[in-house]
């Protein structure tokens, strides 16, 4: 007879960071933890469900929201659904601006029902909890530096199964993001990317996603050239004119810009030590943008 496994007394919480994927050229592939975190709290009720949400106006408070669709799917694995939950969200990280936040909900569900279940870290172990994510998401690159934290190079094998791989940040690489107050849905960006692209750009993409690796690890002095993108960003220009026109000036400025994510906030990786230059950026965001600096943040997924 199969036991069933038992829930935890009284609520957990978890926070998650906020991320950036493709860094330039590293389309669906690159992915980095920023220091911005959604903070939550659950607990297993004897019925119903009741979700609160501070922080992100308009999201569905039932069965929908994207927390609960993500630990129903964990629960799932793990063998036992409550009969009741209550949910409370403290959401910072700004919905479909390119930080993230569904991965962040995702990588949240998926803690927080594992937490919720007694012994659940080994009923669902980090590997199968990542997987699941990505599942959910449909792609890595940002449900991985949410989930493990730092600089990740992430994927999927030919058999389906995703894989998360960290590499270092070199002190001093930080972030200054430029978040335009209208929003642009990640299936609106992605239709306008072209099925097929030449292939002396994938050429180029391939050789500066390498160089983008070895310049976030140890050579800053080349981020530049290394976040020049050839796959994806001129082709989502139309959805976002202000964004690749904000990019165009502070490249030619020497500013290592990119979009961030699918867009259409504006990533800037730059050296946290010169505060000037963080000024200087943060003073060049457009009328109603906010612009703020972050650092890169080493953890993701964290209890408590």
């Amino acid at each position: 007879m199969t036991t069933l496994p038992a829930f935890v007394t009284g609520p957990v919480r978890v926070s998650v960071p906020a991320t950036t994927a493709n860094l330039g050229p590293g389309f669906d592939s690159l992915g980095l933890a920023l220091g911005l975190r959604d903070e939550l709290e659950a607990e297993v009720l004897d019925r119903g469900l009741v979700v609160e949400v501070d922080g992100a106006d308009g999201v569905p408070l039932d069965e929908r929201h994207l927390v609960v669709r993500s630990m129903r799917a964990a629960f799932d694995l793990l063998g036992a659904q409550p009969a009741g939950l209550r949910l409370s969200c403290r959401n910072v990280i700004p919905h479909a601006r390119g930080l993230g936040s569904s991965s962040a909900a995702i990588v949240a569900g998926v803690g927080l029902a594992r937490a919720l279940v007694v012994g659940g870290d080994a009923l669902l172990d980090d590997d199968a909890a990542f997987g699941l994510c990505a599942r959910i998401e449909g792609h890595p690159d940002n449900v991985a530096p949410a989930y493990f934290g730092g600089f990740v190079i992430s994927g999927h094998d030919d058999d389906g199964v995703f894989y998360a791989v960290g590499s270092p940040v070199a002190a001093g690489v930080g972030a200054v993001v430029f978040v335009p107050p209208t929003p642009l849905s990640t299936k609106v960006a992605r239709g306008l990317l072209p099925a097929v692209v030449p292939h002396a750009d994938a050429a180029a993409d391939a050789g500066r996603s390498a160089l983008l690796v070895a310049a976030l690890a140890a050579r800053p002095d080349q981020l530049w050239r290394a976040t020049r993108d050839y796959l994806h960003q001129d082709y989502r220009r139309p959805a976002m004119p202000d964004s690749l026109a904000l990019i165009d000036r502070l490249r030619a400025d020497g500013v290592a810009a990119v979009v961030s994510g699918a867009g259409p906030t504006v990533l800037a990786l730059v050296d946290s030590s010169d505060v000037d230059l963080e000024r200087r950026l943060l003073a060049q965001a457009p009328p109603g943008w906010q612009a703020r600096a972050l650092p890169v943040e080493p953890d993701g997924l964290l209890l408590g």
